[in-house]
């Protein structure tokens, strides 16, 4: 399964989809489909999470240029905390490599044997952690996946038919079965969900039916 690249987003005017990229192109896009006045909303969405994100389009197109044109939040240097980790001064010993210090709470038997094992309780919880989610990752990636794809269908979809339907198949994870219920929906809306709940192997669920349809 392929995540959706950092800093994705697309736009759906109505339920034809208008603009994939960045987000000033999506921004542009939305401006754009915004002018001819219709009812037919106009609808921006993370491809990283499906969820709905406001734009705003106010302007000309070089003010909204200008305005989405600066690096995401996610691409830019780090937050406060971790350049206070990174920056401050280090004494001896190893170095920080940008640990952050939060609070854990765990039962008294919990630390009563992290007290037992070698490097001491910071280092043992950072081996479990790295643990888990080495034998998780794909069960983690799955869930994620599956859950940005219900926030998209829900906001676009959510009056469509067969839309109980196809979350339980969604999160049954039955491929097969999700594809049969979003046939019948709008070609761009079904296959943005689908590209976010399985990736790109989704695509040859369609193939042969769209071939026989042509034909």
């Amino acid at each position: 399964m392929t995540q959706p690249p950092l800093n994705s987003y697309t736009t759906f005017h109505g339920h034809r989809r208008i603009a994939t990229g960045s987000l000033q192109a999506n921004a542009l896009a939305a401006r754009k489909a915004m002018e001819d006045k219709s009812s037919v909303p106009v609808l921006t969405f993370d491809d990283l999470t499906g969820r709905f994100v406001e734009v705003d389009i106010r302007g000309t197109d070089e003010e909204v240029a200008a305005r989405f044109a600066s690096v995401a939040p996610s691409e830019a240097e780090p937050d406060d905390q971790d350049k206070l980790e990174v920056s401050s001064p280090r004494g001896r010993g190893r170095p920080r490599l940008g640990v952050i210090p939060r609070e854990v709470t765990l039962l008294p038997r919990h630390w009563d044997w992290l007290a037992t094992q070698p490097g001491g309780a910071s280092v043992v919880l950072r081996k479990l952690v790295e643990e888990a989610r080495r034998a998780n990752a794909e069960k983690d990636e799955r869930r994620m996946a599956h859950q940005r794809a219900y926030h998209f269908m829900e906001a676009i979809g959510g009056d469509l038919p067969g839309f109980e339907e196809a979350m339980r198949a969604l999160f049954a994870n039955d491929t097969l079965r999700l594809g049969e219920v979003l046939a019948v929906w709008p070609r761009d809306v079904r296959d943005h969900a689908m590209r976010l709940a399985f990736g790109d192997e989704y695509q040859s669920l369609f193939s042969s039916e769209d071939s026989n349809r042509k034909s």
